[in-house]
């Protein structure tokens, strides 16, 4: 029996699982931080592409700006999610009958999402700036109701030419003085009122140059809103077997991580913040990885429970926020560069497989990640929206999610020739919450996946496989709570490649 259903006899069928396995769930997860290729017997190395496109549209708000009290369908957004692709590289080897180390490098967490077309994520956000030009001169201009950066800017305008006036008036009292000193007493005295009244004129009108000044340059930007994250880690793994037959294994290492970002909040659905943007400079941070295996050659089973720590990045960020600069009354205050600090999150694996029978793999994946307790929290960001006693001395985060994540994933390999194999998977993922943040408006997904390998040689393996993904319907929500878009029937795919390499002997 050992002969003929030994783990090396489905090793065709093994490796076709982890090509296009664990990707595009929630919150910025994306590789799933795969170790198999850390329990594979012998010496063992594979490196894998994964390209995944999505299709994610939906409806902005017609109500944005104006009542956020809930939500009515107004233009379509278009396709917001751009493609997306990562390597992922695992190398093992086995130092002795115990003692086994393994570099794995990948792509844990990201994010790619661009908002184009007429909708109120892009363009001039003339709804944002009307609507914050109406709070703000709510009863503070006598005589005048002004509701828009238009009726502002006339307004202004007409000012400033009523001063000019006012100061042409005083120039030629002066020029009369200067040709007449005799007019002195008569001409002093209306010169003196005139320039108070001038002066009064410009510190009242000065406020209303600056916001009308920052709403000219808001809706000067006609850009769309967009949304880059990505992230490299590379893991170094020593594990060590005991048991009478070596059946146990437990494995750790340290984990480098790299991050970096760009985010920019354009269009009217971001009421005042738009205009917004940051870029968060690559930070490299530290982790660990702990983990324990379970193997009973026989029967090709497998199992193995993996614990990744969270990382700790404080990271350069630059951000221009405009607003800011309107509310200190100063545009240099609408630029700042600060430190910041993300955390991302910890996770656990459970990776599972057995025989069936001699030529027919089982699998199982269980992924946990607990993205309720992450965010981004960009220094001047949070600051300005501490400006609003609504959101509390702690002010809002730019990205946040409400739920944890789990995912599910289950497959069948079988060997239908001695060096092809075919696999097939479905999947489930929670998502991490709905509402969610408008960069990334899916609420997880359900999957169905197909994939093949071939043997080229004894050693040698090409795999190929691609999955189609449901999303889930989703609302798109601000860190205000404020409802922005409503996302629904959307897919996606992603197709992987890998090549391997394997030695048992």
């Amino acid at each position: 029996m050992r002969n003929t259903f030994h783990l090396k006899t489905l090793a065709v069928a093994i490796a076709a699982f982890s090509v296009a396995s664990v990707t595009n769930a929630a919150g910025l997860d994306r590789s799933g931080q795969d170790v198999t290729a850390f329990l594979q017997d012998g010496t063992y190395a594979e490196a894998v592409y994964t390209y995944i496109d999505a299709d994610v549209s939906g409806y902005d708000n017609g109500r944005v700006a104006t009542d956020d009290a809930g939500y009515v369908q107004g233009n379509k957004t278009g396709d917001i999610a751009e493609y997306y692709d990562f390597f992922r590289y695992g190398v093992k080897a086995d130092v002795n009958d115990t003692f086994s180390v393994g570099i794995l490098y990948d792509e844990p967490f990201g994010a790619a999402a661009a908002y184009t077309g007429d909708s109120n994520f892009t363009g001039a956000p003339t709804a944002a700036i009307d609507g914050l030009i109406a709070s703000q001169l709510n009863g503070k201009v006598p005589g005048q109701t002004i509701t828009s950066a238009e009726g502002l800017d006339t307004y202004v305008t007409g000012v400033q030419q009523q001063l000019e006036t006012g100061r042409e008036q005083v120039r030629q009292a002066e020029a009369a003085i200067a040709g007449n000193p005799a007019l002195e007493p008569v001409l002093r005295p209306q010169i003196d009122a005139g320039k108070a009244q001038v002066a009064a004129g410009e510190a009242q009108l000065a406020p209303l140059e600056g916001l009308n000044g920052y709403a000219a340059g808001q809706l000067a930007n006609n850009e769309g809103t967009n949304v880059e994250v990505r992230s490299e880690s590379i893991t170094a793994i020593l594990g060590a077997k005991f048991g009478a037959n070596k059946e146990f294994q437990v494995y750790g290492g340290p984990v480098a991580q790299r991050i970096q970002a760009d985010v920019k909040l354009r269009g009217s659905a971001y009421g005042p913040a738009t205009g917004y943007t940051s870029h968060i400079s690559p930070d490299q941070d530290y982790g660990y990885i702990v983990g324990a295996s379970y193997s009973k050659p026989e029967i090709a089973l497998k199992a193995a429970l993996t614990y990744r720590s969270e990382i700790d990045h404080s990271m350069k960020i630059a951000e221009t926020y405009p607003l800011a600069g309107l509310l200190a009354g100063n545009p240099a205050e609408a630029s700042q560069t600060t430190a910041m600090e993300i955390t991302t999150p910890q996770s656990v694996n459970f990776d599972f497989q057995t025989g069936i029978n001699p030529t027919t793999l089982a699998t199982a994946k269980v992924r946990w990640v607990p993205w309720s307790d992450f965010s981004i929290v960009p220094p001047l960001y949070n600051q300005v929206s501490k400006n609003n006693p609504t959101y509390g001395p702690d002010g809002l985060a730019l990205v946040e999610y409400d739920d944890d994540q789990w995912q599910v994933e289950l497959g069948l390999a079988k060997r239908v020739a001695p060096a092809l194999a075919i696999s097939g998977t479905v999947g489930w993922d929670s998502g991490a919450g709905n509402p969610v943040t408008s960069l990334g408006p899916i609420e997880g997904y359900y999957s169905a996946g197909l994939g093949a390998k071939y043997n080229v040689t004894e050693n040698w393996a090409v795999s190929a496989g691609g999955k189609y993904l449901w999303f889930g319907d989703a609302k798109g929500q601000l860190p205000t709570k404020q409802i922005v878009g409503d996302f629904q029937d959307n897919d996606g795919y992603i197709f992987g490649v890998k090549l391997s390499y394997q030695d048992t002997k």
